[in-house]
């Protein structure tokens, strides 16, 4: 059982897939560090999905505050959430 309601459970999934948002992000909003995330993203994901998101986040610099260039300052691509 989670410890999150649907929303928030949906909202954590959204940023773990999201390119730009750091691990670090999540774990200020909820409190999950990384490896609490990737239990998480095992426990919510079909197997398929959960073994795409850890190729895709496996070295990612994004993900990561530590790794990112000092030019990146915000979580999202300038272009995500414009009118279209």
């Amino acid at each position: 059982m989670s410890q999150f309601d649907t929303a928030n459970l949906s909202r954590i999934i959204e940023m773990a897939w999201e390119d730009r948002t750091p691990f670090e992000a999540i774990q200020q909003l909820y409190g999950l560090n990384q490896s609490a995330l990737i239990e998480l993203m095992r426990r919510e994901l079909k197997a398929s999905s959960f073994r795409l998101w850890r190729c895709r986040v496996s070295g990612r610099k994004t993900k990561h505050l530590k790794l990112r260039h000092p030019d990146i300052s915000r979580g999202y691509c300038a272009t995500q959430y414009k009118m279209r």
